[in-house]
């Protein structure tokens, strides 16, 4: 039974949105200091210049004066109410001699960078700032996400990926929201439409939202290697730096894996974790990305068999680390007391400093690990059985015991085993008549037996002569 304050939390967060909204940061607005090469806006005795082979889509808010302005070979002014230019004769008042300044080329800036997105949950924290941390992939829009360019601007980004198309839930341009297919389709095929989009892949809207209460995967693993190339990674100096699922770069901090029931709602708790902890003043400084990943899964963490989804909790706060770790023991201790209202089955963690909420989390891992390698082996053997009882798998016959017995003889090429030389007097007698002179019919009296033994008579020798003479 929940107590009374939980209740009303998540009475509170149960209309919370289940998709995220991803803003472009980047914009080509005239007005925009951080578009011009002097890092400021001309002012009405400078010259205005374009890069003349790049093309350019700009927004200007109000009028301005300019001495000379040169345009590129193909772009477009989107001119605010009111908006406009006028050519300054002499030197305008407190503008100086005036200088050349040209516009920066945005040419580069491409959808994939995570760098150029931020991430809110609801359209109200974009507006005030309330901006969530998120992985590298999920920091680019995902396929169920709401895309925000801002709506007093213009833009020029680089879709291009190793897809044709980026699906997302939809687009809003020039405070326009695209939902519609067919109807983004139009814009997006527009002369404004190929100013401000342009490279390979085509962006399409009317992808449905995530309809899983538990959250979805975000689809950007596919352009992940696109993605971390345009990250450049610090150095650590923590204990034991992590490396989150969906992330570039290792960081320093924690990482808390959460299984989930099927009544888990990833929106809600991500509310909660909010309104229960990130509000107090110790944990001011953290930075916190939740979201549902696909955990590859190892047998004896060596040989992958497959992706289990879970929720990741990355904590970070600086290379200390602490105030992670003591945030990581706060979200165990509340699903502890209440995991089983919230549809958490059990949730642990790592910290960079190298403790984690089970030590002995490994040991039990590597068990697990081994028993399922033995039953896997014994499930191949019981296969295999039955594969060779239904004559599917034949064993090659054995030879019998009889014919080993009559191969004895056989050479290792087939034919009769060599026995050496022969002996003329103890493997073929019958030859020894073959030689006269040494070999003569009393020969058979020349071997007899005894109680004692055999005795073999020298026919060369003579028992009559006892003398030896040389």
């Amino acid at each position: 039974m929940l107590k009374t304050p939980d209740v009303l939390l998540l009475l509170f967060l149960v209309g919370a949105a289940d998709a995220l909204y991803k803003q472009w940061i980047a914009d080509t607005n005239y007005e925009n200091k951080t578009n011009w090469d002097k890092g400021a806006v001309p002012c009405g005795s400078d010259t205005v210049q374009f890069p003349a082979q790049r093309k350019v889509s700009v927004f200007v808010e109000t009028a301005h004066a300019v001495r000379e302005m040169r345009l590129p070979a193909d772009g477009e002014f989107i001119l605010n109410s009111g908006a406009g230019f006028y050519v300054v004769n002499g030197q305008e008042p407190g503008c100086g001699a005036g200088v050349t300044t040209q516009f920066k080329d945005s040419e580069s800036l491409q959808w994939f960078n995570p760098a150029l997105w931020k991430v809110a949950a609801t359209p109200s924290d974009l507006q005030n700032g309330n901006f969530l941390f998120s992985v590298h992939e999920e920091s680019v829009p995902c396929l169920y996400d709401d895309v925000v360019f801002k709506a007093l601007s213009s833009f020029r980004v680089d879709t291009s990926s190793s897809q044709s198309i980026i699906p997302v839930k939809s687009v809003s341009v020039l405070g326009k929201v695209f939902d519609s297919r067919s109807e983004f389709f139009q814009y997006f095929s527009s002369r404004s439409g190929r100013l401000q989009f342009h490279g390979s892949s085509a962006v399409t809207v009317g992808n449905p939202g995530c309809g899983d209460p538990s959250g979805c995967d975000c689809g950007n693993s596919v352009n992940h290697q696109r993605i971390c190339s345009t990250i450049t990674c610090t150095s650590l100096s923590c204990k034991k730096p992590l490396v989150p699922v969906q992330h570039c770069c290792e960081v320093c901090g924690a990482i808390v894996t959460i299984h989930y029931a099927a009544r888990f709602n990833l929106q809600t708790y991500r509310e909660r974790i909010r309104h229960l902890f990130l509000i107090l003043p110790q944990y001011k400084s953290i930075q916190l990305g939740m979201s549902k990943v696909m955990k590859s899964q190892q047998l004896m963490r060596v040989i992958p068999f497959g992706a289990s989804p879970e929720i990741q909790v990355v904590i970070l706060d600086g290379e200390n680390g602490t105030q992670s770790e003591a945030l990581a023991w706060d979200i165990l201790k509340d699903v502890r007391s209440h995991g089983s209202n919230l549809g958490i089955v059990e949730a642990e963690f790592q910290a960079s400093s190298g403790s984690s909420s089970d030590q002995s989390g490994g040991n039990a891992g590597m068990v697990v690990g081994v028993v399922f390698g033995v039953l896997l082996v014994i499930s191949l053997i019981i296969i295999i059985v039955v594969l060779i009882q239904r004559g599917v798998i034949q064993m090659p016959s054995m030879p019998s015991l009889s014919s080993l017995r009559n191969n004895v003889n056989v050479g290792e090429v087939g034919g009769p085993l060599d026995h050496g030389y022969d002996n003329p007097i103890f493997d073929k007698p019958n030859m020894m008549p073959d030689i006269p002179t040494l070999y003569g019919p009393e020969v058979n009296n020349s071997i007899s037996m005894t109680q004692t033994g055999v005795h073999f008579v020298n026919p060369v020798y003579d028992e009559n002569e006892t003398d030896f003479t040389a």
